[in-house]
């Protein structure tokens, strides 16, 4: 008897591991039949205000052409910290510390269209402004 439900147990947890490779199969299939060319656009700048006057100007452009968008997502701040000295010989104590903070955003643009593409090379951006368009 005993042997009889240890076999349905081993029985039932093999049915249980079939299924979920099964659903993890249709989950693979379903991800490439899902695939979509995408415009990966990073944005960097050094003031925020810049950067999200930026967004807003590549928004209001792609949102004319009816595009589906995904974003923008803010990236961590990137903060690089120097330390100077204020005197050149005597005084090692006294130093000055700068900080330059990089503050980055990340859109991406899924089934662009050639009018997409022409509109992003044409666009004009804030000075200070760098970006990043990756097919």
């Amino acid at each position: 008897m005993k042997e009889k439900k240890e076999i349905k147990k081993e029985l039932k947890k093999v049915q249980k591991v079939k299924k979920i490779v099964e659903e993890k199969n249709d989950v693979d299939n379903n991800k490439n039949e899902d695939y979509h060319q995408r415009i990966r656009i990073k944005i960097k700048a050094f003031d925020h205000k810049i950067i999200d006057k930026a967004i807003r100007t590549l928004l209001d452009v792609v949102e004319k052409l009816n595009v589906k968008i995904i974003g923008p997502i803010p990236l961590p701040i990137e903060k690089s910290k120097y330390t100077v000295l204020r005197s050149t010989f005597i005084h090692k104590d006294a130093r000055d510390q700068f900080e330059m903070r990089v503050h980055k955003r990340l859109i991406d643009i899924i089934d662009p269209t050639p009018k997409v593409v022409e509109a992003l090379t044409n666009l004009s951006l804030p000075a200070g402004v760098d970006i990043e368009i990756k097919m």
